[in-house]
Formats: C-alpha cells, structure tokens, sequence
C-alpha cells in the first residue's frame, strides 16, 4: 500500500484528492498546521474524514516538516498549502510569500536530507505567467507575475526546478489554470456567484455585486485537475506540466450560464462596483496543455459550462462528492 502526505488536505484540491487517492487504495495522510483544531469540513462533506490520518505540521518550519516525513516515511507528498486567494495575497503580501515560497523549500529541504525516495508534486499557478495576451501558455513561456500571490508560485516554481536539476530529487509542479467545484469558499468568485444566483432563484432580493466581469479564464473542474496531480507522479521521470481545459471564456459568460442555469437573466441581478477591481488584474488567461496529453495521457473532461452546471447543481441539491454532480 503506498503512503501519500497531502499538506493542505482541507482545502478543495486537498480534499478532492483525498478522495481520489482513497479509491486507489493509498494509506492517506491529511497536513495541517493545527490537526485537533482544524474542522476539515471537506472532508467530511466528501464523507472520508475517517479514512485520513490527520497530522499537525507547519511547512513554514523545517523541524516541523521534516520531523513529519520521517516519521510517516510518504512514497508521494502532494504540496497543496499554503494561502490560496489572488485577492487577499494584495492585502496579506509576507504571509503569502512565507506560506507558499518558504512552505516549498522546507519540503524540498527535509526531502533531501532526509534521503528517503519520496516523489514531491508541487501546486503551481497560471498566475505566475502573468498576462500573455493572445498567446496560449505552456511550459516554456515565461512567468510575468502581476500578483504577491503569482511570484510566490513562481519562484516555488523555481525552486523545484533548481532541486531537481541540482539534487535529483523526483519533483515536479503543476502548472494549474483556474479550476473550481462547490468546495470553493465563497470568497472565490465562482462560488460568489454561483450561491447568489441559487439564493436569488429561491426568492432573495439581493444584488450580486462584482468587481471587472470582462476578465477571461480557463476554466476547468477541481475532481478532473487532482487526476493529473496523481498522474504526474506516476510518470517515469519528473517534470512541469500546464493543466488546463484550453478554452479561455470571459467571466461574463460563466455569469450567463449560471442564471440561465436557475431561469434568470443575470443583467438584472448584477452590479458592478469599481472598488472590487484589483490592483492589477490579468485581462485574459490562455493555456496549452497539449504536453500534459501527450505525455500523461491527461485532458481535461468538463469546460467552463459543464462547471457552471455541475456548481449550481451541488448548490441546489446540496451535494459534494464528485461522483455525485455529473
């Protein structure tokens, strides 16, 4: 039975692998920096909280970490930590560059001095490319990031690429464009609308009030992207991958979608207001992930819309596991 460490298992993509790596019969342990205190609501929402073994460690100190990896003695260690939000990385700028950059380098540090042959995979960001325009990102375009949140990916990112290259170590980062289900928080933009939109079918007479809806993303579905996390480490030799859907859609349109979803037309439920726009945002985001095709057999299932969908489908219905929104 393999063993995998997933730190950051209470967020989306934590829990959602959980899951996944539980149906192929790993021995799953879930990282969290206070484990008797954490509520790990996702994992109950997806009811495998029994099936992980919760452990209390900081990736921000290297004792911590590496204290951890020998104790558990991980074939894999998933590296999902670390503050996730563009948004809030403008107002928390140390404490997103301490949790992503410095949490990076402690597991890459406590791998290698630990000697024991354990595989890294290391959740990278589109964020990190910055705007690039027309051009569909893959992995030899360079990183321009606009965000404290895009250059503390890039430069984990970049570190390990330099373990890699410098100490062999089996380490590879996924290179993720936006990717949502109805584990978001609310703070998330998707969620945000996909809840008001629910609310305002079931008779709320709230606005939806959002910041620059003209934006463009790849959009993709959470369960789909944590496949190929999994199946980078079970790659013969390790690399960086784009994972994305390769369609680029405006937010806008996922707005559309989700009122139509629920009967409505969003234009008289939204309202803009220029104080939600950030300092500086990236006006499109284009992917390529034709690598990760070719080399992982990997593509990604469900588009912006099927999203959309399946989103306010678990809203409605009240329902988390993947299996169970399709």
């Amino acid at each position: 039975m393999k063993k995998a460490l997933i730190c950051g298992v209470s967020g989306q993509d934590g829990a959602y692998l959980a899951h996944l790596l539980l149906s192929k019969g790993y021995d799953v342990y879930g990282g969290s920096r206070d484990a008797q205190m954490a509520s790990f609501q996702n994992l109950n929402r997806l009811g495998i909280r029994q099936q992980v073994t919760l452990v209390s460690v900081n990736i921000n100190d290297f004792r911590s970490v590496l204290q951890t990896l020998l104790k558990i003695k991980p074939d894999e260690v998933y590296n999902l930590a670390g503050q996730s939000s563009v948004g809030l990385s403008f107002e928390q700028p140390v404490e997103t560059l301490e949790s992503i950059s410095i949490g990076t380098l402690n597991l890459l540090e406590a791998i290698r001095f630990s000697e024991l042959p354990i595989k890294l995979y290391n959740a990278g960001s589109s964020e990190s490319f910055g705007d690039t325009g027309t051009l569909s990102a893959d992995e030899n375009t360079p990183f321009r990031p606009r965000s404290p949140y895009a250059v503390a990916k890039a430069a984990a990112f970049w570190q390990v690429a330099n373990y890699r290259e410098a100490y062999q170590l089996f380490a590879s980062t996924g290179i993720l464009f936006n990717h949502e289900s109805p584990l978001r928080p609310e703070r998330f933009v998707t969620r945000k609308i996909v809840a008001a939109a629910c609310r305002i079918a079931q008779g709320s007479d709230e606005k939806l009030t959002l910041g620059n809806i003209d934006i463009a993303r790849d959009w993709g579905w959470a369960p789909d992207y944590v496949e190929a996390m999994w199946l980078m480490l079970q790659h013969p030799k390790p690399d960086d991958f784009v994972i994305a859907t390769g369609h680029t859609r405006k937010l806008k349109d996922f707005i559309r979608v989700v009122f139509e979803q629920v009967n409505l037309d969003w234009e008289a439920h939204v309202q803009i207001d220029p104080s939600f726009f950030r300092p500086t945002d990236l006006a499109e985001g284009k992917a390529n992930p034709a690598k990760a095709k070719r080399d992982l057999g990997w593509s990604a299932r469900y588009k912006m819309e099927d999203v959309a969908r399946l989103m306010v489908e678990a809203q409605l219905n009240g329902v988390f596991h993947p299996a169970a929104v399709r």
